[in-house]
């Protein structure tokens, strides 16, 4: 959104009580923004800090949620807790290379404690579990795609492993293969150039849901 030169001018010339006043008003109704100004004005942490914390947070729940399994459904709804705690430090801190890493743990960590678990469930039972993970798969390789081909070989060895897990469970295999995943692209390292539109189209077809 842009604004005119005038409504810019007027602002400028509004006493400054009143556009403290308005400040406090706006960021009332939007809590990311506020977020962000927060982080801007007030957090000596360094966005490196800030993402080791989310690290610790991601092992921690990862862990906690694997002791109380109850069932695929119940760990989906934890997986979602923390994607959306790695959602948030990535809007507020505009870590885009976090936001590859971090999801990158949280999907390894996950399989890494659960593989069996999820891979013992009825297909009924884990399917929304799988399919959040092979479009979650879908999401970080069309990230890196947008990074800068030098940076690639950074996250080789985490995907490597996310694909192997994957291939080491017949549920997410099965769902991987139906929903266009394959998974060859993570254990040989070789995504496509073209990942973006392949995710749209798959997705227009009413894939990954």
């Amino acid at each position: 959104m842009t604004f005119d030169p005038e409504f810019k001018k007027a602002l400028q010339l509004l006493p400054d009580s009143e556009k403290d006043k308005l400040i406090l008003r706006l960021l009332k109704h939007d809590l990311n923004l506020a977020s962000q100004l927060r982080f801007a004005l007030l957090d000596s942490d360094s966005m490196l800090d800030k993402r080791e914390e989310v690290k610790k947070t991601i092992i921690r729940r990862i862990e906690r949620a694997t002791e109380a399994y109850y069932s695929a459904g119940y760990l989906l709804m934890d997986v979602r807790e923390i994607s959306g705690e790695i959602n948030e430090h990535v809007s507020i801190r505009k870590d885009k290379l976090g936001e590859i890493i971090l999801n990158c743990l949280m999907l390894r960590q996950l399989l890494e404690l659960n593989n069996e678990r999820i891979g013992a469930e009825t297909l009924d039972k884990a399917y929304t579990l799988c399919i959040y993970i092979v479009a979650r798969v879908f999401k970080i390789l069309m990230l890196i795609q947008k990074q800068h081909e030098d940076l690639h070989i950074e996250y080789r060895e985490e995907i490597e492993t996310i694909g192997k897990l994957i291939g080491k469970n017949h549920l997410l295999m099965k769902t991987a293969i139906h929903n266009g995943l394959d998974v060859n692209w993570l254990i040989q390292f070789e995504i496509p150039k073209t990942i973006d539109s392949i995710y749209r189209n798959l997705r227009k077809n009413g894939y990954l849901k």
